[in-house]
């Protein structure tokens, strides 16, 4: 195609131009057509043009045989004499088929809907029917770029309307015309888009439209997935191995209240699928109606999880929307306001309620669509519940469009819950797995059955051989229990304690058989290495001991790092045995064939229904066992607690508004202040009606009336100097206006506890007068959370010895908070003290040392090791300093006189979050990337955002020791969608730059 004229670009070539070419049958029929009035040539050529350019753009073959030519021009001949009116032929059919084969099938889908429509409105259907048929899709493909838009930028002759008409007179201009198109095809710079990669894009685009439509339309019958694109479909089939979803999963979906947008609570056993429900229900929000969604869950290592493990980054980078994670110190207030993509916020409680307040006070609450809370129940659990009632109750009294589903696997009182939510209510005992519950008393195993006499029927004696010594290091047959289903099944071993888990698993692994070391042997030796690279160089002992037989604890204690690899390798079959506390039946989601409760209790608290009910739904995992067991190991002197606990109903779940007064009734009634969503007594009265306390006040106010408790609340928080304004003495009916004070909005906007926010301020307002700059310890003091304080008990040596390695300077910040050096040196060498110094100030001080090192040397083993402290605990301090130092900040933004503390908090707040060198930074953004996995990656040279985004998954698996294909693409998503994330954030600010204000002419 070196020639530049156009007559000789082709030349002679006889694929084009022979007698038996293209061109001469297009001649052919232009010559024979051209006399019928009612021929549509236009329409004919244009096929034949759309056919050439297709080849064309897909980069087919140039030769064209004339076999092939003339099979092709037959059919487009029979297409024609049915234009014409000809008698069909059977080709006519073919014609149909072929040109609808290159269409996406939802354009296949709509012609055949039109076809339906078109066939029923007819009096005589058949020939003249099929004649018919194709007349929609001919008259679509008419134009190649009515369906596909100008995005693709085909080239097309720039007058091809009045070309066509010039065809009815002139004998050679189709000919003409066709060749011009193929010359301009041929020049034309090839796409660098796969057309692929764009039809597909099409049908996704076509498909949301069409899914939004019909949930607008408020059908029962609301598209091909749920109101969603079938991608959607496929993504849980890639990213989860779900292909159908359960009878009640669809009978959830479909249900009446859900299709009219009404507020729901759903309750299943553990393990049912309740949430791919709730997972549906978020991609109809953000997808089909367009709106943000918060999910609000229990914990920190939840939210990590879902945005990590469960994929949710894939379907964001996959559907267009985002997910911002709201846990620690991560979040943005308000969020930032998107144009075109939504947000899925992914929020602890704590977080999820500080968001919907920057959505109120922005005027942003309607945005948000959908609120989805998992573990409903928590409602009733101390102050987070508190926290959580408040936040919901806002959504409700603020936002009528906002709606709320909440789902728990153990509700009881639901009627009140219904009331607070204005909620309907869905239920089922499905259960994918069978649980069969047992409790064993000595060496004998009963089934829990409710028609026996007693609550329990005999099952059958442990057949395990003990000898005098096993008998008396495992009384409770924790052993013959566990052989019977490791190492091919998985198992879990709930204990009281922490200690208990790390006794359990060494004492099993003790009397292991040596055959179970084999098992896995290669994989069991790189978690090992694994979690030496954790450690910088060292294993906790009792796992270097347990892990070659498949076994490891699982308890707070642990490193965030720890526990993700030994989650994974559980997960993987790697491990077969765990021995957790009970927090794990509230975290994550690892199940297991049988589950076993070493006693019925937590701690020294004997077990609650819900705890029970939590723990026994781990076990049976669906699709790979047949049934679940678990088995409550009782001693003689609790059966009767057991009977009544296996069968007494759940706990019901009670308001903790009155109950958790700084961080319940006085936090709420302060932000309805500060918010204006309650000005006045009377306002602040009709608030609480929709509260769940407003529902359950007979029972829990009995003394005195909920107006009282207000009016009490109220003066309480102006005597704080945290609200302005006067009271009624005689009636709550008083129209004076109560407003905020600049210390009341900073503790509501920073989420500060009021039981703390008066000493906060006080010892800012000192530090301004001398912080100590020198390093960041005065600071650190400052960030260190008050109530970690009760449960830290100083080594005296320790503290002392950490206090001579300070500067002179860093010293002077003790005894400017409180604690001199003669009382350290006095404690430590046993003296007696007279002077009274508070206890609270000198165990933050020590806290603050242990955050203090921890910043230096950036690693948790060798702090909890100088410290003598769990390395599990520390890294608890870490991450609750870190959540604290970002309210601090958020605080101080809303106080001018604080403003120095600005800039060193963020980058404070920084450092404490991530705990890493400055450079590994950037890849601990990354969901489910942490020190060590960091360490790895930019060791092998990915070092930004960037590099990890534009990652090959499976480079990535070759070069990183331990890392699964499933994580590799995981990590490459998650960093895909903070790259997407950032780039919009920019572009925002440039457009908010670059407003030109109406006035400036």
């Amino acid at each position: 195609c070196g020639n530049d004229s156009e007559e000789d670009m082709f030349g002679d070539y006889d694929s084009f131009y022979g007698n038996d070419s293209l061109m001469a049958q297009v001649d052919d029929i232009e010559h024979k057509y051209l006399q019928d009035k009612n021929m549509d040539v236009k329409a004919a050529g244009e096929i034949v043009l759309g056919n050439l350019q297709s080849g064309v753009h897909q980069k087919e073959q140039d030769n064209f045989s004339a076999s092939e030519n003339t099979a092709v021009l037959q059919s487009e001949k029979e297409g024609a004499c049915q234009m014409h009116g000809s008698d069909p032929a059977d080709g006519n059919q073919e014609l149909t088929e072929s040109i609808l084969d290159d269409l996406p099938s939802s354009q296949l889908l709509y012609f055949e809907k039109m076809d339906e429509l078109s066939s029923a409105s007819r009096t005589s259907p058949g020939s003249r029917g099929r004649d018919e048929r194709v007349n929609p899709s001919l008259d679509k493909i008419r134009d190649p770029l009515s369906f596909y838009g100008g995005a693709e930028h085909r080239t097309r002759p720039a007058d091809s309307s009045s070309c066509s008409k010039r065809v009815l007179f002139k004998t050679e201009s189709l000919k003409d015309h066709l060749k011009s198109a193929m010359t301009g095809n041929a020049r034309a710079q090839t796409l660098q888009v796969s057309k692929t990669k764009q039809l597909k894009e099409a049908v996704l685009s076509e498909e949301i439209f069409v899914a939004r439509k019909a949930i607008e339309s408020s059908s029962v019958d609301i598209g091909p997935f749920y109101g969603l694109p079938s991608k959607v479909k496929d993504l849980f089939g890639q990213l989860r191995g779900i292909e159908t979803l359960y009878e009640w999963q669809h009978d959830c979906l479909m249900l009446e209240s859900l299709q009219q947008r009404k507020n729901l609570i759903y309750s299943l056993p553990t393990g049912g699928g309740k949430t791919l429900v709730a997972e549906i229900i978020i991609l109809q929000e953000l997808l089909c109606r367009q709106k943000d969604v918060l999910v609000i869950l229990p914990y920190v290592a939840i939210v990590q999880e879902k945005v990590w493990l469960q994929g949710l980054s894939s379907f964001g980078i996959e559907l267009g929307f985002l997910v911002e994670e709201y846990a620690g110190s991560k979040g943005r207030f308000p969020p930032i306001k998107r144009r075109v993509k939504k947000s899925l916020y992914i929020a602890t409680i704590e977080k999820g309620h500080a968001l919907v307040n920057s959505l109120i006070e922005t005027e942003r609450i309607d945005n948000l669509g959908l609120v989805v809370v998992d573990e409903l129940h928590m409602l009733g659990e101390g102050s987070r519940g508190a926290v959580l009632e408040i936040t919901l109750a806002k959504i409700l009294y603020t936002s009528k469009k906002t709606q709320i589903i909440g789902m728990s696997a153990t509700l009881n009182n639901v009627g009140d819950l219904q009331k607070f939510l204005q909620a309907e209510y869905y239920t089922n005992d499905f259960r994918p797995v069978e649980l069969k519950e047992y409790i064993k008393i000595r060496d004998t195993i009963y089934a829990v059955d409710s028609k026996a006499e007693n609550g329990f029927a005999f099952s059958r004696l442990l057949n395990f051989k003990y000898s005098s010594n096993l008998e008396k290091a495992d009384p409770d047959h924790i052993i013959a229990l566990v052989t019977e289903v490791i190492p091919k099944y998985s198992c879990l071993i709930f204990c009281p304690n922490k200690k208990s888990c790390e006794n359990v698993a060494s004492m099993v692994c003790k009397y292991l058989k040596k055959e179970f070391r084999a098992h896995r042997e290669k994989e069991k030796q790189d978690l090992i290495k694994n979690l030496k690279s954790i450690g910088n160089g060292t294993v906790c002992p009792v796992l270097k001991q347990t892990v070659p037989f498949g076994i490891a604890y699982h308890h707070s204690g642990l490193t965030n790092d720890e526990r993700k690899s030994i989650e994974e390798a559980y997960s993987s079959g790697v491990l077969c045995l765990l021995a957790c506390t009970a927090t794990l039946a509230a975290g994550v989601n690892l199940p297991a064939r049988r589950v076993i409760l070493r006693a019925p209790y937590v701690g020294n608290d004997f077990l609650k229904k819900n705890q029970y009910k939590q723990m026994i739904g781990r076990a049976g995992r669906a699709g790979i066992d047949s049934a679940g067991e678990s088995i409550l190991i009782v001693q003689e002197k609790d059966k009767h607690l057991v009977q009544d606990l296996v069968h007494s109903p759940l706990e019901n779940c009670y308001s903790n508004l009155l109950l958790e007064l700084t961080k319940g009734m006085q936090s709420l009634l302060l932000s309805l202040v500060g918010l204006k969503i309650a000005v006045t007594h009377e306002e602040v009265d009709n608030f609480m009606c929709c509260t769940l306390l407003g529902v359950q006040q007979p029972l829990l106010s009995k003394e005195k009336s909920l107006s009282a408790i207000i009016k009490d609340g109220l003066e309480n928080l102006i005597e704080k100097g945290l609200l302005k304004g006067r009271l009624s003495e005689k009636d709550h009916n008083s129209k004076s206006t109560l407003t905020i004070t600049p210390l009341g909005k900073a503790t509501y906007k920073g989420s500060i506890d009021l039981a703390y926010c008066n000493l906060l301020y006080k010892e800012l307002k000192k530090g301004l007068e001398g912080l100590v700059l020198e390093s960041n310890l005065h600071l650190l003091y400052l960030s260190t959370p008050y109530d970690m304080t009760s449960t830290c008990s100083p080594d005296w040596m320790i503290y002392l010895r950490q206090f001579n390695q300070l500067s002179a300077a860093e010293q002077k910040v003790a005894d400017v908070v409180g604690v001199p050096e003669s009382f350290i040196t006095k404690k430590a060498s046993g003296q007696a003290i007279r002077k009274n110094v508070d206890n609270a100030v000198v165990n933050r001080l020590y806290l603050t040392f242990v955050l203090y090192a921890l910043l230096k040397e950036t690693n948790i083993w060798s702090v909890s090791e100088k410290f003598n402290m769990s390395r599990g605990y520390v890294q608890n301090l870490l991450s609750s300093a870190a959540s604290f130092a970002s309210c601090l900040l958020h605080f101080c933004e809303e106080l001018e006189e604080f403003w120095v503390y600005k800039a060193l908090l963020t980058e404070l707040t920084k450092q404490l979050t991530y705990c890493v060198r400055t450079e590994l930074i950037p890849l601990m953004e990354v969901a489910g990337v942490l020190e060590a996995r960091a360490k790895q990656l930019y060791n092998a040279g990915y070092k930004t955002l960037a590099h990890l985004a534009n990652a090959n998954p499976e480079t990535l698996v070759r070069m990183i020791e331990h890392l699964s294909r499933r994580q590799a693409k995981q990590i490459v998503s998650s960093a895909k969608m903070l790259l997407s994330e950032k780039a919009e954030a920019l572009q925002e600010e440039v457009e908010e730059l670059l407003k030109v204000p109406t006035d400036i002419p």
